[in-house]
């Protein structure tokens, strides 16, 4: 089903989001390293190698295999205007059977922040989840004060659904999250009661 060799190619107005290649490295490097001060409060620590060649090939191999088996589908955010490396985007965790939910993560470099891109990575993968892959559910969590990634996941269909207590580490410390759902058949707010 869905362990095919098809590749993963999604496209938006601006952008063409599609899983990281070795030809990436260094505009993947430049992006993360120039951006470091601007990700850092909000992701898990970097491993010592993080920008290193090796770690980047271990991610494109991570990411074919993801790929692959149909657990995960990495991409990057690409702009169709220059080519240039945006970001990334990933549905991860991806259960199937009872669950067919996945979850949602994602990062921007500092220069391309707040123009709409992840916005529109979103909505696109989103839509694949729910056409291509056949999700239920598509789950995302982020740090209480990081206002402009909630605003974002809400203005994308996600909703608000509660707390969780000691999450993940960011930044080299345990933290909550607020934790946030995009459900392909959405019917919270209503009541048969009536």
């Amino acid at each position: 089903m869905l362990r095919t060799k098809r590749k993963v190619r999604l496209e938006t107005e601006r952008m063409v989001l599609r899983p990281p290649e070795h030809g990436d490295f260094r505009a993947w490097t430049a992006l993360r390293r120039d951006s470091q001060d601007f990700l850092k409060p909000w992701e898990p620590t970097w491993a010592e190698d993080h920008l290193s060649r090796k770690s980047f090939t271990n991610r494109v191999y991570w990411s074919q295999r993801s790929i692959a088996t149909g657990t995960g589908v990495p991409l990057f955010l690409i702009r169709r205007s220059d080519t240039a490396l945006l970001g990334a985007i990933t549905l991860d965790n991806i259960r199937r059977g009872p669950a067919q939910a996945g979850t949602t993560g994602y990062w921007v470099g500092q220069p391309f922040a707040r123009q709409g891109y992840m916005r529109e990575a979103i909505e696109a993968l989103v839509h694949y989840a729910f056409t291509t892959l056949d999700l239920s559910r598509i789950e995302a969590g982020c740090l209480p004060e990081n206002t402009p990634s909630r605003r974002l996941l809400e203005q994308c269909g996600y909703k608000y659904e509660g707390v969780a207590q000691s999450y993940l580490q960011i930044n080299g410390r345990w933290r909550n999250h607020v934790l946030y759902a995009n459900l392909r058949s959405d019917r919270r707010g209503r009541t048969d009661a009536g």
